[in-house]
């Protein structure tokens, strides 16, 4: 009788999701892995590669504002199966292709597939599990992107020597394809679509909301929560990319470091970001299971203001202890430690932004907070490098730790804000 439990849904419906991302991330990345390759058969200029990477970039920012959208007015396993089917038939017909323009068009429809699959992973986790559990899951899913970063490139090398770069697209892309069918017999959008009760109501029962909470897009939309939350993921966002971006120059032009060492600085960085999103996820779940989740605040606040903090003390001492002369471990200390408080907060602004929000509007929730924090990956590009050109590394890194020190307090003090976006049931009172 297992199989008519919620265990066995969950597992099934998980492990497609997470092998369906990780080959989305794959599948985003699979130009970037056999460049080398490429530009063994095709003339391409530095132009040309930045014309085809970011047509994908800036496709990926529309699609997954529209994908989170979608998602709260359409079937989130048909929404994430016909993103991964696209990418996949996207990335073989990519494989036939000779020309920069041919190359730059299909990459961004490859960006538009790319945006159809983290919004409808989000519903089907929330719908699919617990709020005490909810944390864990999300964190455990953004590990698909981790697994795919390390391995797809030593695969799509590999591959490509073995056969050749346009093999290794039509491969992955082919996989993608199979796949989405897969995803889409397996997933399920809710508990009711194989007969059990719904999670979501039974969850809020004596915590404050109702057992369906319907609320108006003004009603949503007008919510203070929601623009605190996107407020502070831009900062975050950005600061993290800024460091992600440019640290590696600043650890070799200003602090007289090698080119191996602002190399494994960003790794130690990366590694630090895995255990911060894992840690997020579990320990404000446990936090979630202890306390509940209520009107005002949310238990969630008091691990973010504490990574967010982290965040600042550790650039505080990477721009101020950091020379030529300093010690390897420290750096690299220095770097786990950043990646561990950044990544957290950027994991746990996810998961507050859809549970936080009313049922029919949490993809949307998502979908705006993670617009937010592409403008702030925007503004970490060229305003951050505008400033270091003109004052120098040192009073850029400290013109984004002031920013991050300035969002920590003003989120401190409004942490017991009314988290439940959207309308108040009076029962809730």
């Amino acid at each position: 009788m297992a199989k008519t439990g919620y265990g066995y849904y969950r597992a099934t419906i998980f492990l497609a999701m997470f092998v369906g991302y990780t080959l989305y991330y794959f599948n985003r990345k699979t130009f970037s892995f056999v460049m080398p390759s490429v530009m063994q058969e095709i003339t391409l200029d530095k132009d040309d590669l930045g014309l085809i990477t970011s047509s994908q970039s800036l496709a990926y920012a529309i699609s997954k504002f529209i994908s989170g959208v979608l998602s709260d007015q359409m079937s989130a396993r048909w929404l994430f199966s016909i993103g991964l089917f696209t990418v996949g038939g996207i990335n073989v017909i990519f494989s036939q292709s000779s020309s920069v323009a041919v190359f730059s068009g299909l990459w961004f429809l490859n960006g538009l597939g790319q945006g159809l699959g983290w919004p409808p992973c989000a519903k089907v986790l929330r719908k699919w599990f617990e709020p005490s559990q909810f944390g864990t899951w999300w964190a455990v899913l953004s590990c698909s992107m981790n697994l795919a970063g390390c391995l797809g490139p030593i695969i799509a090398t590999l591959m490509a020597q073995s056969y050749s770069w346009r093999s290794t697209l039509s491969i992955s892309g082919l996989t993608c394809v199979v796949t989405s069918i897969f995803c889409l017999i397996i997933i399920r959008n809710e508990p009711s679509e194989v007969g059990l009760p719904n999670i979501e109501a039974g969850a809020k029962k004596g915590k404050g909301g109702s057992s369906k909470n319907e609320s108006t897009f003004k009603e949503f939309i007008f919510s203070p929560y929601l623009w605190l939350m996107s407020l502070g993921y831009l900062v975050v966002f950005g600061v993290k990319t800024a460091y992600t971006d440019w640290g590696q120059l600043f650890l070799i032009q200003d602090k007289g470091q090698s080119a191996l060492m602002g190399s494994s600085f960003m790794s130690a960085l990366e590694i630090g970001g895995l255990l911060g999103s894992l840690a997020a996820g579990f320990l404000s779940d446990r936090a979630v299971a202890k306390h509940g989740l209520r009107l005002y605040g949310n238990p969630r606040h008091g691990l973010l203001l504490s990574m967010m903090a982290g965040m600042c003390v550790s650039m505080y001492l990477f721009r101020t202890t950091v020379t030529a002369h300093s010690s390897n471990v420290w750096i690299l200390l220095l770097g786990a430690a950043f990646g561990f408080s950044s990544y957290g907060p950027i994991a746990l602004f996810g998961v507050l932004a859809n549970e936080s929000a009313p049922s029919n509007y949490c993809g949307t929730s998502h979908a705006i907070v993670a617009l937010m924090a592409n403008v702030g990956g925007f503004l970490s590009g060229l305003p951050f490098g505008t400033v270091a050109k003109h004052h120098g590394w040192n009073t850029a890194f400290w013109v984004a730790e002031i920013a991050c020190m300035v969002t920590t307090v003003g989120y401190f003090l409004l942490r017991n804000i009314r988290t439940k976006m959207g309308s108040i049931p009076k029962k809730a009172d």
